[in-house]
């Protein structure tokens, strides 16, 4: 199983950010209908919904927020886009565009395309990484036009390695300045994206498929 193995080889696993995320001030988000304060803005404008996070941000002195996995967003209701997808499937690391990000573990590019669109991903890179005899894929969406510059299928990327940097609102799908990332077991033949939100029904099955990516990224105050 996937998660045993991200377990048992957690000290093989490199950073995805070049900082430690448990010495920077981090703020975790509440994007759920409990979070009051999503109440007082329009979250149908994309504007509004970002100056909101900066803020917030802003307000709690923190140099980093963190969007949880399998939280049931109520941010993705008023998205056609969506539809009655709301099962957050990714961690969203907050940062401000043009953050490097890097690959945690040696891998070969699987795909990248760049998933136009109000609220989709932008620019989003694939790669697929082998551990302990089992072959599993990493998702990087909302990042920079710049970082599918020069890439190709089957490329080698070395664990530590720039694969790109985070994208800014204009190219990343119109949300805040962040990074998507997840864990996917099994890719089921998609190329360059992949579904990032799940709905209720489907809830369980997409949480087999893709684990907690917090087996890399080991954020401490995700697991309090």
């Amino acid at each position: 199983m996937l998660e045993e193995i991200l377990r048992r080889n957690k000290d093989r696993i490199g950073r995805v950010i070049s900082f430690d995320l448990n010495k920077e001030k981090i703020f975790v988000f509440d994007f759920t209908e409990d979070n009051e304060e999503l109440r007082k803005i329009d979250i149908r404008s994309a504007e509004e919904f970002d100056r909101c996070v900066k803020e917030t941000l802003r307000l709690n002195n923190a140099a980093v927020g963190i969007g949880r996995y399998n939280e049931d967003r109520t941010i993705y209701r008023h998205s056609s886009l969506f539809a009655e997808r709301t099962i957050h499937l990714g961690i969203d690391v907050i940062l401000p565009a043009g953050t490097k990000i890097f690959s945690p573990l040696d891998a070969a590019v699987h795909s990248f395309h760049n998933n136009r669109g109000h609220g989709d991903y932008g620019p989003t890179i694939i790669l697929q990484h082998e551990l302990g005899g089992t072959v599993f894929y990493t998702l990087y969406g909302h990042l920079s036009e710049e970082s599918l510059e020069g890439r190709k299928e089957g490329q080698e990327i070395q664990m530590g390695e720039a694969i790109g940097e985070i994208g800014n609102f204009s190219v990343n799908g119109q949300w805040f300045e962040h990074l998507h990332f997840q864990v996917i077991a099994d890719m089921h033949g998609m190329k360059g994206d992949f579904p990032g939100v799940a709905s209720i029904e489907q809830r369980e099955k997409y949480l087999k498929l893709c684990p907690d990516p917090n087996l890399i990224l080991r954020i401490e105050k995700l697991q309090m």
